[in-house]
């Protein structure tokens, strides 16, 4: 998150989120959130959670973009954790922070179950359930339309476009090669069958399991990007930072065989199509890489940032695949 936005952000703030929507005393419960602060509390009864994002990162019709796709699925029987209203009827409440900061609150059904990050759930049957989800996703989404044209979210080019800015500038050769992967996703064509509103977030840590029952959460990355971007997006996140040995790789084939088999059961994309999985998962790469300087100190990183940047830089001056397969073998 950035760092302005967290000075900004107060207690007087969260209390006034947290009487907005309902919260009984004493019940809240701080949980780990990267790019907001996220909330378990309970209401009625009810076990919820509260997601706290700050304006620099989102608008109000955003997130009501949001919460009318989220909610559009939910209603077609995709398992995701459905958005509810405040004490006033709002999906979005806006709180006035410091420093010229406004902070966007918005609430969840808390999703049953536990991490999916569990060993003895990360299983072929779980491979199949995420693309068989993914798949009636991608397919509900060809029909959908806003209920209101102003909530709309951002587009994957664009959006991919903001995070090049934090890249140091010294870094000529990686800049260069994020232009590049700018201008291919600029080319590339759009179509019903191609490109819609997906989740781009959709791996283990976004979802929960309750007796091999999969529901969604953390729609807030969603945007109008290509299907293949999203089967990449989970692809990126089921295998190591450095997917390089034939176990490794191994891996990786047997998780697209499962999710693909589960993506096939609700929607077709083509073997053309998923040729551009590379491509996704390149731009991911970047992104991240991005994201780590934003929001890290490049020079003092946790076991998880050592591990991703690690000849991060390297490998993307290079070229150096981030999952060397043929995907073709996949589409249809």
């Amino acid at each position: 998150m950035d760092k302005t936005a967290r000075e900004a952000y107060s207690e007087a703030v969260l209390q006034e989120v947290l009487r907005r929507f309902g919260a009984e005393p004493g019940s809240i419960k701080a949980l780990n959130g990267f790019e907001s602060f996220i909330y378990e509390y309970t209401r009625n009864g009810q076990e919820l959670v509260l997601r706290v994002t700050h304006s620099g990162r989102r608008s109000p019709a955003e997130i009501e973009g949001e919460i009318d796709w989220l909610n559009y699925l939910t209603d077609r029987d995709v398992p995701a954790a459905r958005a509810v209203p405040s004490m006033n009827g709002n999906f979005v409440e806006v709180v006035s922070g410091a420093n010229g900061f406004s902070f966007l609150a918005a609430s969840f059904v808390k999703a049953a179950g536990g991490s999916a990050r569990r060993p003895e759930i990360w299983n072929t049957t779980l491979f199949r359930e995420m693309g068989r989800i993914m798949g009636r996703m991608h397919r509900l989404t060809k029909a959908y339309q806003p209920r209101n044209p102003s909530l709309k979210r951002p587009y994957i080019e664009i959006d991919f476009d903001g995070m090049e800015r934090f890249i140091p500038a010294s870094e000529t050769i990686v800049l260069e090669k994020a232009g590049a992967i700018r201008e291919r996703l600029r080319h590339l064509p759009k179509d019903i069958n191609s490109y819609g509103l997906i989740h781009f977030d959709f791996h283990r840590g976004n979802f929960f399991v309750d007796e091999g029952r999969i529901t969604l959460f953390d729609f807030d990355d969603c945007l109008y990007g290509w299907f293949a971007a999203d089967i990449a997006i989970s692809l990126f996140y089921a295998v190591p930072h450095h997917c390089e040995s034939k176990e490794d790789l191994d891996n990786a084939a047997r998780f697209m065989d499962y999710f693909m088999e589960g993506y096939r059961m609700e929607n077709m994309i083509s073997s053309q199509w998923m040729r551009t999985i590379p491509l996704f998962l390149k731009q991911r790469e970047i992104d991240l890489y991005a994201v780590v300087h934003r929001s890290m100190d490049v020079n003092n990183l946790d076991q998880w940032g050592t591990s991703y940047m690690t000849r991060r830089k390297w490998k993307i001056e290079n070229d150096i695949p981030f999952v060397n397969l043929d995907f073709a073998q996949w589409g249809c």
